[in-house]
Formats: structure tokens, sequence, C-alpha cells
């Protein structure tokens, strides 16, 4: 019996590469006796007549291996809107900037879908935040985020003023332009500009970021993943704020109302070719210096002074066996000297 498989295509359709990419990787896939879904908006712009076409809802992914994204990290978060209730994993090719949720590149479209092809991936998942919003003690709206959640002025001219309060003790009261709440995976994305702390996906925590506050105490904080974080409108406001989350979805805050973020229900799962450590991935992706960087040839000298004087006889080291060292070389120093050999170099008061 033939095995019956499906790939979501999301598309940034604005961009005239991304759709000529669309089409070749549905060719591929097609050739490998992979079906191709696509979403309804994209549809009219790629025009492939034999993929299958479905609504953007919670349920497009449904029946679907896996959601591949063709742009940059805010098509990305679109293909997790759509994957999020399935739990259909989600790989980005980007085709945008920084591209910090993609997997790969545009130039390794054909190598990426081998991957999918062989399914020679492996599946991560990443937090989320579930959102609530209350008017008046009653639940007006719920929502949720991958990157972040943002309480934010919606009049360019005016400040927006809040009470931030954590695991239902206030915090502290900010004028400024809102607050952001963020995951791991968005503190490097909004968090990162508004001044908040990269932190390693792994690691489970919820960052509070303040935007523009006028306030002396203003600094970034991060909390438990089993805090509530809650941020109320100031009913002095003159108007109403603006909840942002990922950057798509919204929701009207009038003065007086709390939005209160937890750790999310459901994470969002993201599709990964590649197991390198995250730092890796930082300095690649900010194109961060590291030139000057010793780190691997200290270990190697190390390992290797350890190994010749593991492998010498007992009887040929001796007590002086340290003052074989090559104190002339250029690679010696007396901190090297120690870790190789457990002692300094001369005696006490005495120099090398």
């Amino acid at each position: 019996m033939t095995e019956d498989r499906t790939v979501l295509l999301v598309v940034h359709t604005g961009r005239a590469e991304a759709t000529q990419l669309a089409r070749e990787a549905a060719a591929r896939l097609a050739d490998a006796g992979v079906g191709v879904r696509l979403l309804a908006p994209d549809a009219d712009d790629i025009g492939l007549d034999k993929a299958e076409v479905v609504d953007v809802s919670p349920a497009a992914a449904e029946g679907c291996e896996i959601v591949m994204v063709l742009g940059g990290d805010g098509t990305i978060l679109r293909g997790a809107e759509v994957a999020h209730a399935s739990g259909t994993p989600v790989l980005g090719v980007n085709l945008g900037h920084i591209g910090f949720l993609a997997e790969s590149e545009r130039d390794d479209l054909d190598v990426t879908i081998d991957h999918v092809v062989h399914r020679k991936y492996a599946v991560e998942e990443r937090m989320t935040l579930d959102v609530t919003v209350l008017v008046d003690g009653a639940v007006a709206a719920t929502q949720w985020a991958l990157n972040e959640a943002s309480v934010e002025k919606s009049a360019r001219e005016r400040m927006i003023e809040v009470v931030v309060e954590v695991d239902g003790r206030p915090l502290s009261r900010w004028g400024g332009d809102g607050v952001v709440a963020a995951t791991p995976t968005g503190s490097t994305a909004y968090a990162f500009s508004a001044g908040g702390p990269v932190v390693w996906p792994e690691l489970e925590a919820m960052l509070v970021v303040p935007l523009s506050a006028h306030a002396l105490f203003s600094r970034p904080l991060v909390v438990s993943p089993r805090s509530v974080v809650a941020v109320e409108l100031m009913q002095r406001n003159p108007g109403p704020g603006v909840l942002w989350c990922d950057g798509r979805r919204t929701e009207e805050l009038p003065p007086g109302a709390r939005v209160e973020v937890r750790h999310g229900a459901r994470p969002v799962r993201l599709a990964r070719l590649h197991q390198g450590p995250f730092t890796d991935r930082l300095v690649a992706k900010f194109d961060l210096p590291v030139h000057g960087w010793r780190g691997r040839r200290e270990v190697r000298a190390r390992r290797a002074a350890a190994r010749t004087t593991n492998a010498r006889p007992e009887s040929a080291r001796g007590p002086d066996s340290a003052a074989a060292v090559d104190h002339s070389s250029s690679d010696y120093s007396p901190d090297r000297h120690e870790r190789a050999t457990g002692e300094r170099p001369g005696g006490v008061g005495e120099t090398p």
C-alpha cells in the first residue's frame, strides 16, 4: 500500500523569487511522490494545478507531514500560526534578512527537499505564550504567541501607562511605549531590539522588557516559566492600547484592561536539519566577531600535553620532569604549564 504524504507550502508570494522556488519545490516533491498543499491566498500567485488548496485556519496543516516555509521570519511565524493547533513541524527556508527561525538558506533548497523526502530531520519543541485579555473582570479575548506578546500604545504622540504584576504581586508602574513579554525563541526578535537579553532556546523562561520606559527602574527581567505576568492599563490613559502577538494578531485594549501572559499549553514544533549548538547559530546569524578565539587550540594543547605525560614511564619523568618543558617556546605560558603538569614552574618566590 502506497503511503500518502503531504507537505504544506507557506510562501511569501510578495517575492517573485519565493514563488519560483515554490514551483521548483513542488515539482521536486511531486517527483518523490509527496503531495503539495497550499494556502488559498498563496495558490493563485504560485499557480500549481495539482496542488491541494485549503483556507487559512488552525486546521490548515492537519494531515500534513511538515510545513515548509519559503520566506523570512515573518513568513515562518505565519507558518507557525497554521501549524500550531495540529502540532505539525515547521521547516523554514530563509529568503529574508537574518532569518533566525529558518533552518536553511535559498541555495540549499535541493538539500532541504532531500531531507524532507527522506525524513532526515529532527524536531524540537519551542515554548509558547498563552495570552488572556480581561476587561471589567471578564475574558474579552484569548491569544497565543511563539515570539512575544506586546502591550503597546496605539497613538504615536502619547505614552501609555501600565502596571506590571508578577505572580499576583505588583512589580512597577511604567509610562512609555509599552511592555514586551517574550519567550526564549523571541529573545532574538522584538525583545532583543528593545534591549533584552538573548536566552538559549532550551532554557524555559519568560522575558519582560519595558519599551522606552520613562522610569529609573526599567531593566529587562527574566522570570520563571511557571510565573504569570500581568500588564494592566491605567484607567487614566487618554486612549486605548493594543496587544500584538508575534506582530501578526492584535486586540484593542481599553483603559483598565488587563493582559495576562503565561507559559503556553501547546508548543510550536520546529524541524531541524542541523544539530549544531545555538552559539554557532547566534554567531552565524548576527555575524558576530570571533576572530582571535583560541579555545580549541588551547584544548588540543592540553590534551596533547596530557597524552605525552601519561605515555612516559614513571622512571623517565622524575621529580624534575617539569624542567623539561621548553620555556623558550612561543607557545609556552606559566598557566598552560600548570594545566599540563599540575605544578607551577619555579619555586615559591622564584621567577621561571
